[in-house]
């Protein structure tokens, strides 16, 4: 069975909205001071690590915006890597390596998992996440814990999980964030 990792930024009070400042919320972008070339090289190494990224409609459309024309290693990386876009919304054939993934989204995800292949990544999808959570379907999860406490915006963890998650890994960074690394 393919692993699922997800990997997400948080602020220390939870909040997973807008940290790309795409106008949200009135502090969005707030994890954008924090990004530096260890950042950088991590996301790349992730994405080249892994065969399938997995992403809801919404965070496809911003991410697809934000980085299909862009150059560089890790656009290369994100241009490369197949897309596998749960919705119900769009149809046809997508743009940007993509491929749409209708029906119910944790049946979605569970026959994507036992499909053959390497290891699935997910950025965001906050919707998306909760339900694979609740579900059981999550793997890995790496949070990028920031510095910041916003008192406001969508939170993480809106419901309790099942069941515990098991800490395997905990890396501070030079810019003050600590990234989690959790085992479901």
């Amino acid at each position: 069975m393919r692993k699922l990792t997800v990997q997400t930024f948080v602020t220390l009070d939870g909040v997973v909205q807008d940290p790309g400042g795409f106008g949200e919320l009135d502090r969005g972008g707030w994890a954008l001071g924090f990004f530096d070339e260890s950042s950088a090289e991590h996301a790349t190494q992730s994405l080249l690590a892994s065969d399938t990224f997995l992403l809801g409609r919404r965070t496809f459309e911003i991410i697809e915006k934000a980085w299909s024309r862009n150059t560089g290693p890790y656009a290369e990386a994100m241009h490369r890597i197949p897309k596998a876009v749960v919705t119900n919304t769009l149809r046809g054939p997508l743009p940007w390596n993509a491929t749409a993934l209708p029906g119910d989204p944790a049946q979605t995800v569970a026959g994507l998992k036992e499909a053959p292949g390497g290891d699935i990544l997910t950025y965001g999808s906050f919707t998306l996440v909760r339900s694979l959570l609740r579900h059981g379907l999550v793997d890995e999860l790496v949070l990028g814990v920031h510095p910041v406490v916003l008192g406001t915006g969508t939170r993480f963890f809106d419901e309790g999980l099942p069941n515990p998650l098991r800490l395997v890994d905990a890396t501070p960074t030079a810019t003050g964030v600590v990234a989690l690394t959790y085992h479901a």
